[in-house]
């Protein structure tokens, strides 16, 4: 099984891992050890973790990690390249688990691996810097809780807003009523997502394994309307683009109101522009309520040519009895005060992502959870929040949903959209 005995994986896939395991190589870096990091997925957003990590004191890129073989090598030349030190490159990311002279993961897999993946590595004694969403469904991103919790690690969520000082600035405006009484947030997606046509099956390419990609998937026929990109728009492996872009909109609409998850969701969308191989909703918009807080959430989806927001495509909207709040572009955010909507407070500035991550590093070293700026909790929320809307969109009606149990009210169709029929032996388990 490529680096773990059939044994030895089912028992960690059941949570069953002996304590010392966890504590072979150190409990934790200290101050002067270097940090030995494993980036499992490296055709996509693992080369933006690859670009940010190299620059970071005292981290080291020891693997790189990708089911495609190819992609793989070819990183790790590049890396080789960049740096000056050789990268050993491997394709089954429970090697890596498996290693006692790896500290960290970054995961930047497709959507349907990253709880798993998160899970064994906390299981392995490993920390997590994991990308959005958190989670496929929302009962494995509170197993990602769980796990995080029973093993001590840290986990971080790839949110990089969170650590931007400009919106840490609008955050505390929030909170200190700038804009009055904030009762409504509005995050929204507004991408240029064209048509992806059709595609049938075709063979495997050779050095890809596809079994291994498809992880916790339903097993499909290979097809290239899924790899490598476009699996975002299948919901065997994705959670269209409120579950892709939108997540730093779900993170930051519920930061901003200082909430979690909601009680009442509806949502109503479609696919309006392309007969393409697209399942999920090219427009989607949803709404969640929060009685309790007396605040709402409104999120829009939009794949092609449209408006923007006081100049916002991709970002979110606050709004209290005294103003609003604009944040647009990652690190920006703007102010507008009353009837006339007279400019006030605003900043700009860039480099959230290298401070995300060097926020991280830091808190793997002091093992100090209460010190990262987007713990694991946040991954189970933000990505809830995507995923109640979709399930609500999916199935055409409002819905009502328990915050406290996780569960819709009354709602067995609903609630069986909670989790998903996993592929053995790839399998969330019930107990980490």
């Amino acid at each position: 099984m490529n680096g773990l005995s059939r044994r030895r994986f089912l028992s960690r896939s059941a949570g069953a891992v002996a304590v010392t395991s966890l504590f072979v190589r150190k409990a934790s870096a200290g101050a002067n050890d270097t940090i030995r990091v494993a980036i499992l997925g490296v055709n996509g957003r693992g080369r933006d973790h690859m670009g940010v990590i190299q620059k970071i004191k005292g981290v080291e890129i020891a693997v790189l990690c990708d089911p495609d073989d190819e992609v793989a090598r070819s990183r790790a030349q590049q890396l080789e390249k960049e740096t000056g030190r050789k990268v050993e490159s491997v394709a089954d990311l429970r090697r890596v688990f498996d290693r006692k002279d790896i500290d960290a993961v970054t995961i930047a897999t497709p959507n349907h691996w990253h709880s798993l993946a998160t899970i064994w590595a906390c299981q392995a004694g490993k920390d997590v810097y994991v990308e959005k969403p958190g989670s496929h469904n929302i009962f494995e991103g509170r197993k990602m809780v769980e796990a995080a919790e029973k093993y001590k690690r840290i986990v971080q969520h790839g949110v990089q807003l969170r650590s931007s000082p400009a919106i840490q600035e609008a955050v505390k405006h929030l909170r200190d009523g700038l804009i009055g009484k904030v009762y409504m947030a509005r995050g929204l997606v507004y991408r240029w997502r064209p048509s992806i046509g059709k595609k049938t099956p075709e063979p495997v390419p050779p050095n890809f394994n596809w079994d291994l990609w498809q992880g916790p998937a339903q097993e499909q026929p290979f097809s290239r309307r899924y790899v490598h990109y476009n699996w975002h728009w299948h919901w065997e492996y994705g959670n269209g683009d409120v579950g892709n872009q939108g997540i730093h909109e779900t993170d930051m609409c519920q930061w901003g109101l200082d909430v979690k998850l909601p009680s009442q969701i509806v949502a109503m969308g479609g696919k309006f522009l392309w007969d393409d191989d697209k399942e999920t909703p090219e427009v989607l918009s949803s709404t969640y309520y929060y009685p309790e807080e007396n605040r709402i959430i409104e999120f829009e989806v939009r794949p092609w040519c449209t408006n923007l927001e006081d100049g916002a495509g991709v970002g979110n909207i606050f709004y209290g009895d005294k103003g609003y709040l604009v944040i647009k572009n990652y690190g920006t955010y703007e102010t507008y005060l009353g009837e006339k909507r007279m400019p006030g407070p605003k900043r700009s500035e860039s480099g959230e992502m290298e401070l995300h991550f060097a926020n991280f590093f830091d808190a793997v070293r002091s093992r100090k959870k209460e010190t990262l700026n987007a713990p694991v909790e946040t991954a189970h929320y933000s990505s809830g929040l995507a995923h109640l809307g979709n399930i609500a969109f999916r199935l055409g009606r409002q819905l009502k949903f328990d915050p406290k149990t996780e569960k819709f009210v009354g709602d067995d169709e609903a609630n069986a959209l909670l989790t998903r029929k996993y592929r053995p032996p790839y399998v969330v388990p019930e107990q980490v």
